[in-house]
């Protein structure tokens, strides 16, 4: 029972990261809802071989997003056909808040990133260390650097922005 507590409480304190991937990977409330499933699911089987050698917020990264990743692999390969709900959410969604606006731009830009620069993105954007992003990806820190500033030379042109 300890152990299921415990597993409760480590969801708990990282629901809105996990969130936040289901929501990069996922379009439809139900796919993130569905991703967000599978990512628990993952991680419930994974929690008692957990050593405590990385961190948890690392070993939680990567596992929900391998899971996130293997999930987009498999629906690019079936592609869902246009359903009555998307068409009547795009119909109704408002585009006149300019935040809400702003937000769908950077979403539909980072959207057009490679998984691993998603993933990646991701990460910096929680304000991972450049280490921990490393840990996580599976790459050297220089290389997350290098990554990083390809990134943002592409959302920058994807944006038509001159900072980022």
């Amino acid at each position: 029972m300890a152990l299921e507590q415990e597993f409760i409480r480590l969801i708990k304190e990282n629901e809105r990261i996990l969130q936040k991937i289901c929501n990069l990977y996922c379009r439809e409330a139900a796919d993130q809802e569905d991703l967000y499933q599978d990512i628990v699911i993952q991680l419930w089987e994974a929690f008692p071989r957990f050593n405590q050698q990385a961190k948890v917020s690392t070993w939680l990264y990567r596992i929900a997003l391998n899971t996130a990743i293997t999930r987009y692999r498999k629906v690019k390969k079936h592609p869902r056909t246009e359903g009555i709900t998307d068409r009547i959410s795009s119909a109704v969604s408002p585009v006149s808040d300019s935040l809400n606006e702003t937000n769908r731009q950077l979403y539909a830009a980072i959207e057009s990133l490679t998984k691993v620069e998603k993933a990646i993105t991701l990460l910096y954007m929680e304000g991972a260390k450049y280490q921990e992003i490393a840990e996580v990806i599976g790459i050297s820190e220089s290389n997350v650097g290098f990554k990083l500033n390809r990134i943002k030379k592409k959302l920058r042109t994807t944006l038509q922005i001159k900072e980022l």
